[in-house]
């Protein structure tokens, strides 16, 4: 009896090992979803810099302007040293 529990133990720690290649598998896989959208993103900025630059110029004032909204109206984390 004790060895048919030490093989579903077995089981359950090779089970266990793939699951922690899988996910590590997904999280080199999503990186790389996102670091291809955000050169994209960076490259579709330059283009439409070139394109037109009072559009671009608008898109990046309105996009730095609710960076800055944002900034003053989150609450701030409280402070370690207090």
């Amino acid at each position: 009896m004790e060895k048919f529990l030490q093989y579903w133990d077995d089981l359950d720690d090779f089970f266990g090992a793939i699951g922690l290649v899988a996910e590590k598998i997904r999280r080199i896989i999503l990186f790389s979803i996102s670091a291809i959208f955000v050169g994209a993103l960076q490259l579709a900025g330059i283009v439409l810099a070139l394109a037109t630059p009072p559009l671009a110029l608008a898109i990046a004032t309105i996009l730095f302007v609710t960076l800055l909204y944002r900034s003053v109206t989150t609450p701030s984390a409280p402070s370690v040293l207090a």
